[in-house]
């Protein structure tokens, strides 16, 4: 058989072994070209380059934060990315007293130097921002495009009341929404939002293609690394609630005042794919800016 294989025209060997090739793969396990183009078979994928930008805050530190933001940008834009995920509170602090007179509203001044900086590094931001309406402080969070654009604002719903005074205004499950974007459908929530299931719910039912999470995970500090796990399981509780890919954006530092002063954010941010997998999870108690290529469905 050997011999008859030898004695044959050179090409028909190299033919049979290409026509044979997928039947042989199949056996030992392997996927074909075709499961490997489209991994979940009945999805048309897509991929993001996201950046997930775990940066160090000072509570009432406008400026120096804005600066540590925009280091951060520089790095994503650097490294391609076409979005940069950030915490909670980012600009402020969380449950931050001083936020009560140095908050302003959204669209605003700060609002506005973000957009400045979509339109400067050529990239999409998700943010959270303190927010005053009137008299009101919230928690929010905005996804501005590129082109300086507010395409999103979420204001936290879960909003813990004991640990500010006079506390956050809490935003309402109605204002929760999945926006079309170029990059696809996007939408939000802060943190406790997604302790509870009827406001991951509402964004699943608009089928996002992702959702972006800020968060302000906070503990003793003997409690880290360990508390870590806790952020990592509620992520990959939302994900799979949602259906969607999440990035869940910590972010570094300690809160400087209330019934939670001195306790430490642990960073630890993660991305998750919409089964609950862990796609990656950044650095312990540490600014670190990484990118990460997620699928979504196009």
């Amino acid at each position: 058989m050997i011999a008859l294989w030898l004695r044959l025209p050179w090409h028909l060997p190299v033919l049979a072994g290409l026509i044979l090739l997928p039947t042989i793969r199949a056996m030992a396990g392997e996927p074909t070209s075709a499961a490997n183009d489209n991994p979940n078979n009945s999805r048309d994928m897509k991929s993001l380059r996201i950046a997930v930008c775990q940066t160090f805050c000072i509570d009432s530190d406008l400026e120096g934060n804005l600066r540590r933001i925009e280091y951060a940008l520089q790095q994503a834009a650097e490294q391609r990315s076409q979005l940069a995920c950030f915490p909670e509170t980012a600009l402020l602090g969380w449950i931050n007293p001083e936020a009560h007179k140095l908050a302003e509203p959204i669209p605003g001044p700060i609002a506005d130097r973000i957009s400045k900086l979509a339109q400067k590094y050529e990239l999409m931001i998700c943010i959270g921002i303190s927010e005053k309406d009137g008299q009101k402080l919230y928690d929010s969070a905005i996804l501005v495009g590129k082109d300086g654009t507010i395409l999103n604002k979420h204001r936290k719903i879960n909003t813990l009341v004991e640990l500010l005074d006079p506390p956050y205004t809490r935003g309402t499950i109605d204002e929760i929404r999945v926006v079309e974007t170029p990059l696809g459908r996007i939408g939000l929530l802060i943190c406790a939002d997604t302790f509870k299931d009827d406001l991951v719910e509402q964004v699943g039912r608009q089928n996002p293609d992702l959702l972006l999470v800020p968060y302000g995970w906070a503990a003793e500090k003997g409690a880290w690394p360990e508390h870590g796990r806790s952020l990592t399981d509620w992520v990959k509780h939302t994900a799979r609630r949602a259906g969607c890919p999440v990035v869940g954006t910590d972010v570094v530092g300690r809160i400087s005042d209330g019934p939670w002063k001195g306790k430490v954010y642990g960073g630890q941010s993660l991305v998750v794919d919409r089964q609950g997998k862990v796609l990656g999870t950044l650095r312990d108690r540490d600014a670190e800016v990484r990118v990460f290529t997620i699928a979504v469905d196009e």
